[in-house]
């Protein structure tokens, strides 16, 4: 039967231009069960959640410790980072040991999706009547959750290294925690929808995720560097979000803003503000998420 455009009532053209009216509700409903299931995953593997903390845990003492020691020689400063004397080499790489908690757990998170794909779950979610952007938003959004959860349950050691926290200060690291999980999340899942293998996958996240945490200015400030080194911890999207995260978390430690200032991360010379940070970071993960999106919506 065709309608009064000569177009025959079942054919593609014509779902096509029914499809935008209901699919908005059905494509919502399958971004939460993705997210849903992907959340409740990690919260039943009590053997992630334990790394999850014993991980950053161990680093915050290995390189507290034993780089404070042989940057200060056991003085309470740290003159390699330009910190004032009162704030130890461990208190500066707290914030980085929260991103790299971030990092790590986003990238990894994407691993859901060649696991998926290996036993033959994702293929039933590509041919399911559901828009394939769903997959891709879901489990950016999952992995965004569960690394904004590995990184905020860091916060209770801030009292331990000697971080004090405000409401103010906690109320601004929330969203930027989630900002920087969720465009290392997209740029997982963008990377993930390409592999097919698992050991593909963890070669290339290994490849990427140490030069990303080295570059961020996680352990180091990201000011005095040589020329090749600023611009590759300028491209680096990890650098816009531990970078605020140390700004906000020393701020509230009391740490005067010119102190802040010389180990922020600036471009030409003029420091980034926090919103810009949070900007780029957005922009970049809206951009690696569509190009996740396109990936799947291609013929698997």
């Amino acid at each position: 039967m065709s309608t009064p455009n000569g177009v025959m009532a079942g054919s593609p053209a014509v779902a096509a231009g029914r499809r935008p009216s209901g699919a908005l509700w059905p494509t919502l409903r399958a971004i939460y069960i993705i997210w849903y299931r992907d959340v409740l995953r990690f919260w039943r593997d009590r053997t992630r959640l334990a790394v999850t903390f014993a991980q950053p845990l161990l680093y915050l003492i290995i390189f507290g410790t034993g780089l404070s020691s042989a940057l200060s020689g056991g003085a309470s400063g740290f003159g390699g980072a330009g910190a004032p004397a009162g704030f130890s080499y461990t208190q500066f790489i707290f914030p980085g040991i929260i991103g790299m908690s971030v990092l790590f757990g986003s990238m990894f998170a994407a691993v859901s999706i060649v696991w998926d794909r290996e036993f033959g779950f994702l293929k039933e979610l590509l041919v399911a009547p559901i828009d394939r952007s769903a997959v891709a938003i879901g489990k950016a959004l999952g992995g965004a959750t569960q690394a904004m959860a590995q990184g905020l349950i860091l916060l209770v050691l801030a009292p331990i290294v000697g971080v004090k926290l405000t409401i103010v200060s906690v109320l601004t690291i929330i969203p930027l925690v989630f900002v920087l999980a969720f465009a290392l999340s997209a740029m997982g899942v963008a990377i993930a929808s390409r592999m097919r293998s698992m050991q593909g996958f963890q070669m290339v996240m290994n490849f990427l995720m140490m030069p990303m945490f080295f570059l961020s200015g996680a352990l180091f400030p990201l000011a005095g560097l040589p020329g090749w080194m600023t611009f590759l911890t300028r491209i680096d999207p990890a650098a816009y979000g531990i970078d605020p995260l140390r700004r906000v978390l020393l701020e509230g430690a009391g740490m005067p803003p010119a102190a802040l200032d010389r180990m922020s991360l600036t471009i030409g010379g003029t420091v980034v503000p926090i919103v810009a940070e949070a900007g780029i970071l957005l922009a970049f993960g809206i951009v690696v998420l569509a190009i996740a999106v396109r990936n799947f919506r291609v013929r698997d």
